[in-house]
């Protein structure tokens, strides 16, 4: 029984990692609305949120990342890549992990590329692997507090957020970005 049992969380487990990138496939018109409206909460919760952006060279929007586990974890979600305001495709978020976890969790992703380079090196890949191909320093501010651009030195800045707020502790380590096709 307990070998049965074992296997069947496996499998459920495959099943809950691998179904949200085909169910919850997005038209274009979905994920720029989307995206809209991430950036929206973005600006609403981080002080100079969007000043920031505007000197990004280029920034991913991320606005729904679903992540679920059972022993067996995956998170997918699907965005868009900005330069200079102007969508400039459309991308997918993919990881996997592997410990205790149960459960299901929703949160948003903005990856700012601060120098033309990082941007052109992001753009010109197949697929973009977080801590491989590029380092993402996460932000982490306090509730109430600006961003500081003048301390942000790194080629490549990401933020993770809800609808409460930056989140903590969390990190894009082994996340593949690849772009999709959406027309």
């Amino acid at each position: 029984m307990n070998g049965i049992l074992s296997r069947f969380c496996v499998t459920l487990a495959f099943v809950l990692v691998l179904a949200p990138a085909t169910l919850l496939a997005a038209s274009a018109s979905e994920i720029d609305a989307s995206v809209n409206e991430a950036l929206d909460l973005f600006s609403e919760q981080v002080d100079g949120g969007r000043n920031f952006l505007d000197k990004a060279a280029g920034y991913l929007v991320f606005p729904r990342v679903i992540k679920v586990g059972i022993g067996l974890g995956g998170e997918t979600g699907e965005g868009a890549l900005l330069v200079q305001g102007e969508n400039a495709g459309y991308y997918r978020t993919a990881s996997g992990s592997i410990g205790f976890q149960l459960g299901a969790q929703a949160k948003s992703i903005v990856i700012a590329f601060m120098t033309p380079e990082s941007l052109e090196k992001f753009r010109n890949s197949a697929g973009w692997k977080v801590g491989v191909d590029g380092s993402v320093a996460l932000i982490d501010i306090g509730a109430g507090k600006a961003i500081d651009t003048t301390s942000i030195n790194d080629p490549v800045v990401g933020f993770v957020f809800g609808s409460k707020g930056l989140m903590y502790n969390l990190t894009l380590e082994g996340s593949k970005i690849t772009r999709i096709d959406k027309s």
